[in-house]
Protein backbone atom coordinates (compact mmCIF):
# COMPACT_ATOMS: atom_id res chain seq x y z
CA UNK A 1 0.00 0.00 0.00
CA UNK A 2 1.75 3.27 -1.11
CA UNK A 3 2.06 6.16 1.64
CA UNK A 4 1.05 9.97 0.73
CA UNK A 5 2.39 12.71 2.55
CA UNK A 6 -0.86 15.33 3.45
CA UNK A 7 -1.20 18.59 4.56
CA UNK A 8 -4.71 19.74 5.78
CA UNK A 9 -6.77 21.69 8.24
CA UNK A 10 -8.96 20.88 11.66
CA UNK A 11 -12.16 22.43 12.23
CA UNK A 12 -10.32 25.19 14.11
CA UNK A 13 -8.50 25.98 11.09
CA UNK A 14 -5.13 24.65 12.54
CA UNK A 15 -2.68 23.15 9.85
CA UNK A 16 -1.84 19.23 10.15
CA UNK A 17 0.82 17.46 8.44
CA UNK A 18 1.40 13.87 8.06
CA UNK A 19 2.00 10.30 6.72
CA UNK A 20 -1.14 8.55 5.22
CA UNK A 21 -1.15 4.88 3.80
CA UNK A 22 -3.89 4.47 1.25
CA UNK A 23 -4.86 2.83 -1.93
CA UNK A 24 -5.04 6.09 -3.82
CA UNK A 25 -4.87 9.74 -3.30
CA UNK A 26 -8.38 10.05 -3.57
CA UNK A 27 -8.66 7.14 -0.24
CA UNK A 28 -6.10 9.30 1.27
CA UNK A 29 -7.97 12.21 0.83
CA UNK A 30 -11.67 10.32 2.21
CA UNK A 31 -9.51 8.83 4.95
CA UNK A 32 -8.36 12.81 5.68
CA UNK A 33 -12.30 13.87 5.89
CA UNK A 34 -13.37 10.69 7.59
CA UNK A 35 -10.58 11.91 10.49
CA UNK A 36 -12.62 15.75 10.43
CA UNK A 37 -10.05 17.04 8.50
CA UNK A 38 -10.10 19.19 4.88
CA UNK A 39 -7.63 17.85 2.88
CA UNK A 40 -5.44 21.05 1.29
CA UNK A 41 -2.56 18.64 -0.67
CA UNK A 42 -2.12 15.21 -0.87
CA UNK A 43 1.17 13.83 -2.70
CA UNK A 44 2.54 10.89 -3.38
CA UNK A 45 6.06 9.62 -1.92
CA UNK A 46 7.22 7.32 -4.88
CA UNK A 47 10.86 8.32 -6.01
CA UNK A 48 10.39 8.59 -9.39
CA UNK A 49 7.69 11.66 -8.63
CA UNK A 50 8.22 12.19 -4.92
CA UNK A 51 12.14 12.48 -4.64
CA UNK A 52 11.94 15.86 -5.82
CA UNK A 53 9.61 17.13 -3.29
CA UNK A 54 11.35 14.84 -0.17
CA UNK A 55 13.28 16.93 2.45
CA UNK A 56 17.13 17.72 1.05
CA UNK A 57 18.85 17.41 4.44
CA UNK A 58 21.12 14.80 4.20
CA UNK A 59 20.34 12.27 7.09
CA UNK A 60 23.24 11.95 9.81
CA UNK A 61 24.99 9.52 10.60
CA UNK A 62 23.26 8.97 14.14
CA UNK A 63 19.69 8.73 12.60
CA UNK A 64 20.65 6.55 9.39
CA UNK A 65 22.51 3.67 12.19
CA UNK A 66 19.50 4.07 14.53
CA UNK A 67 16.97 3.41 11.35
CA UNK A 68 19.01 0.70 10.20
CA UNK A 69 19.58 -0.73 13.45
CA UNK A 70 15.53 -0.87 13.72
CA UNK A 71 15.31 -2.30 10.77
CA UNK A 72 17.61 -5.15 11.00
CA UNK A 73 15.84 -5.78 14.13
CA UNK A 74 12.77 -6.56 12.56
CA UNK A 75 13.84 -8.54 9.23
CA UNK A 76 15.85 -11.04 11.99
CA UNK A 77 12.55 -11.43 13.57
CA UNK A 78 11.27 -12.55 10.23
CA UNK A 79 8.95 -9.99 9.44
CA UNK A 80 9.04 -9.19 5.42
CA UNK A 81 11.14 -6.52 3.81
CA UNK A 82 7.67 -3.88 3.44
CA UNK A 83 6.44 -4.40 6.39
CA UNK A 84 9.50 -4.01 8.43
CA UNK A 85 9.82 -0.48 6.50
CA UNK A 86 5.78 0.37 7.67
CA UNK A 87 7.58 -0.23 11.19
CA UNK A 88 10.58 1.81 11.10
CA UNK A 89 8.86 5.05 9.66
CA UNK A 90 6.05 4.00 12.57
CA UNK A 91 9.62 4.33 14.77
CA UNK A 92 11.30 7.38 12.99
CA UNK A 93 11.08 10.67 15.38
CA UNK A 94 12.54 12.48 12.20
CA UNK A 95 9.98 13.89 9.54
CA UNK A 96 13.24 13.33 6.94
CA UNK A 97 13.27 9.86 7.92
CA UNK A 98 9.57 8.66 7.99
CA UNK A 99 9.11 10.48 4.47
CA UNK A 100 12.36 9.02 3.03
CA UNK A 101 11.55 5.67 4.28
CA UNK A 102 7.95 5.76 3.28
CA UNK A 103 8.78 6.50 0.20
CA UNK A 104 10.99 3.69 -0.25
CA UNK A 105 8.80 1.51 1.39
CA UNK A 106 6.05 2.61 -1.83
CA UNK A 107 8.72 1.55 -4.02
CA UNK A 108 8.90 -1.62 -2.37
CA UNK A 109 5.14 -2.59 -2.51
CA UNK A 110 5.45 -1.75 -6.56
CA UNK A 111 7.97 -4.19 -6.83
CA UNK A 112 11.22 -3.01 -6.63
CA UNK A 113 13.67 -4.64 -4.84
CA UNK A 114 15.15 -2.85 -1.67
CA UNK A 115 18.31 -1.31 -2.69
CA UNK A 116 16.91 -0.49 -6.00
CA UNK A 117 14.72 1.62 -3.48
CA UNK A 118 17.50 2.86 -1.68
CA UNK A 119 19.24 4.09 -5.33
CA UNK A 120 16.09 6.76 -5.27
CA UNK A 121 18.01 8.84 -2.28
CA UNK A 122 21.96 8.60 -3.28
CA UNK A 123 22.00 11.60 -0.60
CA UNK A 124 20.69 9.89 1.96
CA UNK A 125 22.01 6.24 1.43
CA UNK A 126 25.70 6.22 0.44
CA UNK A 127 27.04 3.59 -1.86
CA UNK A 128 28.07 1.13 0.89
CA UNK A 129 25.13 0.98 2.08
CA UNK A 130 23.51 0.48 -1.15
CA UNK A 131 26.09 -2.01 -2.52
CA UNK A 132 25.62 -4.26 1.16
CA UNK A 133 21.85 -4.23 0.78
CA UNK A 134 21.65 -5.65 -2.58
CA UNK A 135 24.49 -8.51 -2.03
CA UNK A 136 22.02 -9.11 1.08
CA UNK A 137 19.31 -9.88 -0.95
CA UNK A 138 21.86 -11.30 -3.33
CA UNK A 139 22.57 -14.30 -1.01
CA UNK A 140 19.27 -14.15 0.27
CA UNK A 141 20.64 -13.06 3.72
CA UNK A 142 19.36 -9.38 4.42
CA UNK A 143 18.60 -9.54 7.72
CA UNK A 144 22.28 -10.24 8.70
CA UNK A 145 23.71 -8.01 6.85
CA UNK A 146 21.67 -5.51 7.67
CA UNK A 147 22.60 -6.56 11.43
CA UNK A 148 26.42 -6.06 10.48
CA UNK A 149 25.78 -2.76 8.55
CA UNK A 150 24.44 -1.44 11.79
CA UNK A 151 27.25 -2.89 13.64
CA UNK A 152 29.27 -1.08 11.40
CA UNK A 153 27.50 2.52 11.30
CA UNK A 154 27.64 2.49 15.29
CA UNK A 155 30.87 1.53 15.17
CA UNK A 156 31.84 4.66 12.89
CA UNK A 157 29.92 6.57 15.39
CA UNK A 158 31.58 5.40 18.50
CA UNK A 159 34.94 6.29 16.93
CA UNK A 160 34.20 9.66 16.59
CA UNK A 161 32.49 10.60 19.06
CA UNK A 162 35.22 9.13 21.22
CA UNK A 163 37.80 11.25 18.96
CA UNK A 164 35.60 14.19 19.29
CA UNK A 165 35.27 13.79 23.06
CA UNK A 166 38.73 13.49 23.41
CA UNK A 167 39.59 17.13 22.15
CA UNK A 168 36.34 18.43 23.75
CA UNK A 169 37.91 20.08 26.51
CA UNK A 170 40.83 21.52 24.78
CA UNK A 171 38.46 23.38 22.89
CA UNK A 172 36.60 24.52 25.30
CA UNK A 173 39.70 25.35 27.77
CA UNK A 174 40.64 27.71 24.56
CA UNK A 175 37.34 29.37 24.08
CA UNK A 176 36.93 30.11 27.63
CA UNK A 177 40.79 31.60 27.39
CA UNK A 178 40.00 33.38 24.39
CA UNK A 179 37.16 35.06 25.72
CA UNK A 180 38.86 36.33 28.94
CA UNK A 181 41.83 37.57 27.27
CA UNK A 182 39.75 39.77 24.97
CA UNK A 183 37.15 40.43 28.18
CA UNK A 184 40.57 41.60 29.72
CA UNK A 185 42.13 43.33 26.82
CA UNK A 186 38.55 45.23 25.60
CA UNK A 187 37.59 46.80 29.25
CA UNK A 188 39.77 45.59 31.96
CA UNK A 189 42.93 46.77 31.09
CA UNK A 190 41.74 50.76 29.19
CA UNK A 191 40.31 51.40 33.13
CA UNK A 192 43.68 50.50 34.53
CA UNK A 193 46.02 52.15 32.38
CA UNK A 194 44.00 55.17 31.61
CA UNK A 195 45.21 56.27 34.76
CA UNK A 196 48.93 56.56 33.76
CA UNK A 197 48.27 57.82 30.62
CA UNK A 198 47.68 61.78 31.95
CA UNK A 199 50.91 61.74 33.69
CA UNK A 200 54.03 63.02 33.15
CA UNK A 201 56.07 59.63 33.42
CA UNK A 202 56.72 57.90 30.29
CA UNK A 203 54.93 54.16 29.87
CA UNK A 204 57.16 51.13 29.73
CA UNK A 205 57.53 49.87 26.41
CA UNK A 206 55.00 46.34 27.70
CA UNK A 207 52.46 48.56 28.88
CA UNK A 208 52.67 50.63 25.31
CA UNK A 209 52.29 47.32 23.82
CA UNK A 210 49.26 46.08 25.45
CA UNK A 211 47.79 49.89 25.21
CA UNK A 212 47.67 49.27 21.24
CA UNK A 213 46.45 45.44 21.79
CA UNK A 214 43.82 46.78 23.47
CA UNK A 215 43.12 49.71 21.23
CA UNK A 216 43.29 47.23 18.26
CA UNK A 217 40.64 45.66 19.93
CA UNK A 218 38.25 47.13 20.37
CA UNK A 219 38.51 49.73 17.19
CA UNK A 220 38.42 46.75 14.98
CA UNK A 221 37.35 43.71 16.79
CA UNK A 222 34.63 43.67 13.97
CA UNK A 223 36.94 43.54 11.14
CA UNK A 224 39.20 40.93 13.02
CA UNK A 225 36.58 38.51 13.28
CA UNK A 226 35.21 39.51 9.56
CA UNK A 227 38.74 38.31 8.54
CA UNK A 228 38.92 35.44 10.34
CA UNK A 229 35.44 34.38 9.07
CA UNK A 230 36.86 35.96 5.21
CA UNK A 231 40.70 33.54 5.79
CA UNK A 232 38.92 30.32 6.25
CA UNK A 233 36.24 31.07 3.38
CA UNK A 234 39.19 31.47 1.14
CA UNK A 235 41.30 28.65 2.48
CA UNK A 236 38.11 26.01 1.29
CA UNK A 237 37.78 27.67 -1.34
CA UNK A 238 41.82 26.97 -1.92
CA UNK A 239 41.17 23.33 -1.12
CA UNK A 240 38.90 23.11 -3.62
CA UNK A 241 41.36 23.38 -6.15
CA UNK A 242 42.64 20.65 -8.62
CA UNK A 243 45.81 19.31 -6.35
CA UNK A 244 45.72 21.66 -3.57
CA UNK A 245 43.76 19.12 -1.31
CA UNK A 246 46.80 16.62 -2.24
CA UNK A 247 48.86 19.20 -0.36
CA UNK A 248 47.12 19.58 2.48
CA UNK A 249 46.20 16.42 3.51
CA UNK A 250 50.09 15.18 2.74
CA UNK A 251 50.49 17.67 5.43
CA UNK A 252 48.52 16.84 7.64
CA UNK A 253 49.85 12.85 6.76
CA UNK A 254 53.28 14.47 7.92
CA UNK A 255 52.28 16.22 11.37
CA UNK A 256 53.74 13.88 14.48
CA UNK A 257 50.94 13.23 16.05
CA UNK A 258 47.67 14.28 14.54
CA UNK A 259 49.13 12.94 11.05
CA UNK A 260 48.83 9.42 12.60
CA UNK A 261 45.17 10.12 14.38
CA UNK A 262 43.92 11.28 10.58
CA UNK A 263 45.77 7.85 8.82
CA UNK A 264 44.41 6.26 11.40
CA UNK A 265 40.75 6.89 11.76
CA UNK A 266 40.61 6.92 7.80
CA UNK A 267 42.37 3.52 7.70
CA UNK A 268 40.31 2.15 10.67
CA UNK A 269 37.03 3.36 8.38
CA UNK A 270 38.56 2.36 5.06
CA UNK A 271 39.16 -1.36 6.49
CA UNK A 272 35.84 -1.49 8.15
CA UNK A 273 33.90 -0.82 4.81
CA UNK A 274 36.08 -3.36 3.26
CA UNK A 275 35.36 -5.81 5.72
CA UNK A 276 31.54 -5.46 5.71
CA UNK A 277 31.22 -5.87 1.51
CA UNK A 278 33.59 -8.53 1.52
CA UNK A 279 31.19 -10.50 3.78
CA UNK A 280 28.58 -9.39 2.33
CA UNK A 281 29.51 -11.42 -0.98
CA UNK A 282 30.46 -7.67 -2.68
CA UNK A 283 33.30 -8.28 -5.15
CA UNK A 284 36.57 -6.73 -4.38
CA UNK A 285 36.86 -4.15 -7.06
CA UNK A 286 33.53 -2.82 -6.20
CA UNK A 287 33.85 -2.88 -2.31
CA UNK A 288 37.52 -1.51 -2.89
CA UNK A 289 35.39 1.52 -5.13
CA UNK A 290 32.92 1.53 -2.19
CA UNK A 291 35.13 2.04 0.48
CA UNK A 292 37.78 4.69 -1.45
CA UNK A 293 34.29 6.72 -0.92
CA UNK A 294 34.71 6.86 2.79
CA UNK A 295 37.94 8.32 2.75
CA UNK A 296 38.60 12.04 3.73
CA UNK A 297 41.81 12.05 2.77
CA UNK A 298 42.60 12.86 -0.96
CA UNK A 299 46.40 11.61 -0.29
CA UNK A 300 44.60 7.85 0.79
CA UNK A 301 41.84 7.87 -1.57
CA UNK A 302 44.23 8.62 -4.56
CA UNK A 303 46.64 5.42 -2.98
CA UNK A 304 42.91 3.31 -3.15
CA UNK A 305 42.70 4.11 -6.82
CA UNK A 306 46.13 2.84 -7.84
CA UNK A 307 45.10 -0.14 -5.50
CA UNK A 308 42.10 -0.52 -7.36
CA UNK A 309 43.93 -0.48 -10.63
CA UNK A 310 46.80 -3.06 -9.63
CA UNK A 311 43.80 -5.57 -8.51
CA UNK A 312 42.56 -5.06 -11.57
CA UNK A 313 45.14 -5.88 -13.36
CA UNK A 314 45.33 -9.39 -11.46
CA UNK A 315 47.77 -8.11 -8.43
CA UNK A 316 46.59 -9.52 -5.05
CA UNK A 317 45.12 -6.62 -2.60
CA UNK A 318 47.93 -7.15 0.48
CA UNK A 319 50.73 -6.34 -2.03
CA UNK A 320 48.91 -3.32 -3.63
CA UNK A 321 48.33 -1.93 -0.39
CA UNK A 322 52.00 -2.02 0.73
CA UNK A 323 53.12 -0.65 -2.52
CA UNK A 324 51.53 2.27 -1.60
CA UNK A 325 53.38 2.95 1.11
CA UNK A 326 50.66 5.03 2.91
CA UNK A 327 48.91 2.65 4.45
CA UNK A 328 49.65 1.37 8.31
CA UNK A 329 51.56 -1.95 8.60
CA UNK A 330 48.89 -4.17 10.70
CA UNK A 331 46.52 -3.49 7.85
CA UNK A 332 48.63 -4.45 4.91
CA UNK A 333 49.92 -7.76 7.22
CA UNK A 334 46.34 -8.89 8.35
CA UNK A 335 45.18 -8.72 4.63
CA UNK A 336 48.19 -11.04 3.50
CA UNK A 337 47.58 -13.28 5.99
CA UNK A 338 43.59 -12.63 5.41
CA UNK A 339 44.08 -13.71 1.63
CA UNK A 340 46.22 -16.45 2.50
CA UNK A 341 43.78 -18.43 4.87
CA UNK A 342 40.56 -17.00 3.09
CA UNK A 343 39.51 -15.12 6.19
CA UNK A 344 40.04 -11.59 4.33
CA UNK A 345 37.16 -10.23 6.03
CA UNK A 346 37.38 -10.75 9.38
CA UNK A 347 41.03 -10.21 9.60
CA UNK A 348 40.44 -6.97 7.86
CA UNK A 349 37.79 -6.33 10.54
CA UNK A 350 40.56 -7.12 12.99
CA UNK A 351 42.65 -4.25 11.50
CA UNK A 352 40.14 -1.74 11.60
CA UNK A 353 39.32 -2.81 15.27
CA UNK A 354 43.36 -2.38 15.82
CA UNK A 355 43.58 0.38 14.04
CA UNK A 356 40.34 2.33 15.80
CA UNK A 357 41.98 1.76 19.15
CA UNK A 358 45.26 3.25 18.23
CA UNK A 359 43.75 6.43 16.79
CA UNK A 360 41.58 6.18 19.78
CA UNK A 361 44.72 6.31 21.92
CA UNK A 362 46.60 8.46 20.25
CA UNK A 363 43.89 11.18 20.73
CA UNK A 364 43.61 10.79 24.14
CA UNK A 365 47.47 11.43 24.26
CA UNK A 366 47.29 14.67 22.43
CA UNK A 367 44.32 15.99 24.20
CA UNK A 368 46.42 15.16 27.76
CA UNK A 369 49.47 16.80 26.20
CA UNK A 370 47.55 19.81 25.16
CA UNK A 371 45.55 20.53 28.97
CA UNK A 372 48.46 21.81 30.32
CA UNK A 373 50.49 23.57 27.63
CA UNK A 374 47.17 25.70 26.81
CA UNK A 375 47.06 26.18 31.10
CA UNK A 376 50.90 27.00 30.32
CA UNK A 377 49.85 29.57 27.69
CA UNK A 378 46.88 30.62 29.21
CA UNK A 379 49.18 31.75 32.44
CA UNK A 380 51.64 33.04 30.33
CA UNK A 381 49.17 35.72 28.66
CA UNK A 382 47.51 37.03 32.05
CA UNK A 383 51.24 37.21 33.20
CA UNK A 384 51.70 39.08 30.30
CA UNK A 385 48.73 41.32 31.06
CA UNK A 386 49.49 41.82 34.82
CA UNK A 387 52.95 43.09 34.03
CA UNK A 388 52.06 45.72 31.60
CA UNK A 389 49.81 46.90 34.00
CA UNK A 390 52.20 46.93 37.37
CA UNK A 391 55.35 48.15 35.33
CA UNK A 392 54.26 51.89 35.69
CA UNK A 393 53.37 51.51 39.26
CA UNK A 394 56.37 50.33 40.34
CA UNK A 395 58.20 52.90 38.24
CA UNK A 396 56.28 55.39 40.19
CA UNK A 397 57.07 53.98 43.84
CA UNK A 398 60.49 54.11 42.70
CA UNK A 399 60.23 58.45 41.80
CA UNK A 400 58.46 58.49 45.01
CA UNK A 401 61.29 57.40 47.21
Amino acid sequence: MPSFRFEAADSAGRIEKGLLEADSAAAARAALRARGLVPLEVGTLAPAAGARRLPRRRFSEGELALATRQLASLLDAGLPVAQALGATVEQAEQRAVREVFAAVRSDVFAGHRLAEALSQFPREFPEVYRASVAAGEDSGELGGVMERLAGHLEERLALRGKILGAFLYPAIVTLVALAIVVFLMTYVVPQVVEVFQHSRQALPWPTRLLLGLSYLLRAGGVWLALGLVAGIFFFRAWLKRPGRRVVWDRWLLGLPLLGRIVRGVNTARFASTLALLTSAGVPLLRALEAARATLANAVLANAVGEVIEAVREGQALAPALGRAKVFPPVLVHLAASGEATGNLAPLLERAATNLSREAERRALALSTLLEPLLILAMGAVVLGIVLAVLLPIIEINQLVR
